[in-house]
This record gives structure tokens, sequence and C-alpha cells, in this order.
């Protein structure tokens, strides 16, 4: 798609309609439309837009991100959007960098996704060359290939040039480039960008940031050009709008699709995944490794905020990871736990640790040759993996393991009375590509070890 395309299509109109309603008039359209932050936690948009145009108008100096470092296990919209129309994304980060009337805008994503790197950086020349692209600068950067650089403070410190580790305080109480204190490990490390052009004196703000995903911003020029109330229109009350979501795993044609909110998941699995393969049943369903597990009798789960938890599990990033009835659970709960061990920062030893712990434990259960307290053992450390956290992922470790062992007591039995796991070499689901049907697995995260290296490279 060209610029041309996109402005026929509609595109375009978002920027002019801010600057017609103002900064304030904008966060409103934004907030009355009910959308909610697609990359995970569902947090209504409006209310983080609120939050940063007041730092701003109170006269801290702010910034916007867009969040496109997506590697939650099973999701590829993030990618999916940018390579159908990045123009739509990069207006949506205009528009909010208007709104909250930040000084930069930046578009954070992963060094391996150079293809979406390059679609967005020749986007930006074209819409700047259309006139456009708003007036506040945006700059693509690209940061590691590492879990934790979608985790939106850690994609903060990346942006920044040091490594993607958490911090303790949100965006909006911490932002790019903010001289505040910040405890921990963090905040280290060179700073790569505006040093050549911010003022002395700035160096004491705390710069709240606004972070929004990929799907939310691109969510923002449509409702901008056709009222809060035609999304209010879209999905259920407390999920309004339209879900990206992935489905992969033991489906026949993996794929990428929109939806309505409230859609039942077993629809969604067989609308955008084309369902199980013939003679097979859904055996469970993991919505990335942030949420509890969803089991065969709870396939008519909404697929929406409201509808995901009130079955005991979560919606997340929309990224379905779909198990057939061949899959041994041990299996899954292993390279679940494994995934989350490597990709944990270390700078809380609770979860690096823990989670070590875990996975050797599981690694011995599948094997056949549990001890009399491993599952005992299993629970210590789920109940203390989390002490001290700064981000989420031990969290999840502690959901989503626990989950499996109350969803699958059979597997897990099977496997402690000696029978070893019939392993099916599981990937972990994390998508290198999603094209024409086919999944394609990231096959370096076998290799990945838990410095962020790679045995073999």
């Amino acid at each position: 798609m060209a610029v041309a395309e996109y402005v026929e299509l509609g595109g375009g109109k978002a920027i002019g309609r801010a600057h017609d309603l103002g900064p304030g008039g904008t966060v409103q359209e934004v907030a009355l439309s009910g959308l909610r932050g697609r990359g995970g936690a569902g947090f209504p948009t409006g209310r983080k837009w609120e939050t940063v145009h007041a730092a701003h108008a109170a006269g801290s100096e702010t910034y916007a991100v867009c969040n496109a470092a997506e590697g939650e296990p099973g999701t590829f919209k993030d990618r999916s959007i940018i390579r159908r129309n990045p123009f739509q994304v990069l207006e949506g980060l205009a528009v909010a960098a208007f709104a909250v009337g930040a000084r930069q805008a930046f578009v954070g994503l992963k060094d391996t996704f150079s293809r979406e790197a390059g679609l967005l950086r020749d986007a930006l020349e074209e819409l700047r060359a259309a006139g456009i692209a708003g007036d506040i600068p945006i700059e693509v950067v690209e940061g590691p290939d590492a879990y934790l650089l979608g985790e939106e403070t850690g994609l903060l410190e990346a942006i920044e040039g040091n490594a993607p580790l958490p911090r303790l305080l949100p965006p909006y109480l911490h932002g790019l480039f903010a001289q505040t204190p910040q405890i921990g490990l963090s905040g280290a490390g060179p700073v790569r960008h505006a040093r050549e052009w911010r003022p002395p004196d700035a160096y004491s703000a705390s710069n709240p940031t606004l972070v929004n995903n990929v799907e939310t911003l691109a969510n923002v020029p449509a409702i901008l050009v056709e009222g809060p109330e035609w999304h209010r229109g879209l999905g259920t009350e407390q999920s309004p709008g339209i879900q990206v979501c992935t489905v992969v795993g033991d489906v026949r044609r993996p794929g990428v699709g929109e939806v309505e909110m409230g859609t039942p998941l077993a629809e969604v699995i067989d609308r955008v995944g084309g369902g199980v393969h013939p003679k097979r049943r859904v055996k469970a369903v993991l919505s990335g490794v942030a949420n509890p597990v969803l089991t065969a009798d709870q396939l008519e789960t909404p697929v929406s905020y409201e509808g995901m938890e009130a079955a005991g599990s979560g919606l997340g990033a929309a990224g379905f990871v779909v198990y057939d009835d061949t899959t041994d659970m041990v299996e899954v709960a292993r390279v679940v736990s494994r995934f989350l061990h490597v990709e944990s920062c270390g700078q809380c030893p609770a979860c690096k640790l823990g989670t070590e712990e875990i996975t050797g434990l599981l690694d011995r259960v599948a094997a056949g040759a549990a001890e009399d307290d491993d599952v005992e053992r299993i629970g210590a450390r789920l109940r203390t993996v989390t002490d001290g956290n700064r981000c989420y992922l031990p969290v999840q470790e502690q959901v989503v393991i626990a989950s499996l062992l109350r969803a699958f007591p059979e597997d897990f039995a099977r496997a402690l009375e000696g029978t070893p796991v019939r392993l099916r070499g599981l990937p972990i689901a994390k998508l290198a590509d999603l094209a024409g049907g086919v999944a394609t697995y990231d096959e370096r995260q076998a290799h990945k070890r838990p410095d962020w290296t790679y045995a073999n490279p």
C-alpha cells in the first residue's frame, strides 16, 4: 500500500480532525469510544491519555511510544497490521502524540522485525511528504530480540539505548529520558537520544510517557473520523470494538483475523484458524503465556475482557495457542516454564531462581523420574516466585503453571507414577512469521540461554 491508496481509503483525516478538536477534545473522543488497550492489559486507552495529557498541561515534558515489540507466544497481530497498513498505525501515533503534547514520539520494535521496521520507515517518509505525519517528530527504534522488550518500561529502556530491563515505576510516572530517582539496575547505561537537543534544566523531570500497542493506535484514526459512538456500537458494552486475533497450534490453518468482541472462542478458532484437524478435538487453549489455561468445556467463552475473566482466564493480546487431544499438558507446562525462565531478566532473584527450579522439576516429572516431594516443591516455588517482582513475568509463571496443574491432574499423575511423557517437541509458539496459513516458529528460542545468549546462534 502506498500513501495515495491510504488517503483514497479515507486515511489522513484523523490528524486534521485532532487539530480541529484540540488536545483535550481528542482525548475526550478516545475516552468516549471505550477503546481498551490491545497489548494485553485492556486498560482504558482514554484514561491513559488523560493522565499524560494532564501532566503536560501541568508543565511536564511528555513523550509518546508505539509498542510494536510483540513477543507473546501465539501472537502475530501487530506485525500483520503493520504489514497491511503501517500508515494507519503511524497516524494513530501522530494523533496520540498531539493529544498528550509529546515532544517526540517513537515506535519501538525488535531488530528481528526488519521487514516491519522498513515498512514503518518508508510509510513515515511518505506521510511526511504528504503532510499528514503531524508536527511531532517520530522515530523508529529497534531493540534486542527479548521477550521483555514488549514490557512497556523495558521498551523505554531500550529506546534510551539500554538493555530492556523493566523499571519499578510505570511510564506515566517515570518516562523517557527521566532523571528522577529510579531504584534498581535499570536506568544505568548510555542515553542514546535527546541529549543533543534537550536543555540541562529538563533533566530533573519525570517526563510522563504514553505507551500504546500497535493495534490500539491503529484503532484511533477510525474513532476520530467515524466518532466514538461508531466504535461503541461494535463488540460488547465493556469491550467495545473489533479484536485482531491470532490462532496457532494444532489447527488446520494458523492465521490472523478480525472478530467482533464477544465472539465465542470456538468460533474464533474455526474462523481464524480453520478449526482442529479431522478426528481431533480441542484439549486446551492458552491465551499467550500470561493467563490461566482454558479447557475444552470452556470453548463457548466470549472473546472479550469480561468474558475471558469470567472464565478464569484473560484475553491478553488475543493470541490463542490451541492444543488437541494428542498433547500431554506436562510438556506444555515445561515448555512454558522454560520460556519464562530464559526470558526473565534476573533483576528479581525470586523470579529467576524460582522459574529455574520449577523448570528443572517439570523436566524431571516429564522424564518419569519425579521424587515424592517434587509437586510440593513446585507449589512452594510458585508461591514465592513473585516476591519483589517489578514486572508481570513471574506472575505469568505462577498463574499459567498452577492452572495447568489444576486443570490436567491426570496428565501429571501419569508422569508422577513413573510414565515418561511422550514428547511431541512442542515449540513455544514464538512466531517468526505467519502467512498463507503457515506458522513459522522461532527455532532459535530452543537454544536461548538464561543470560539471553544462544547455544547455537
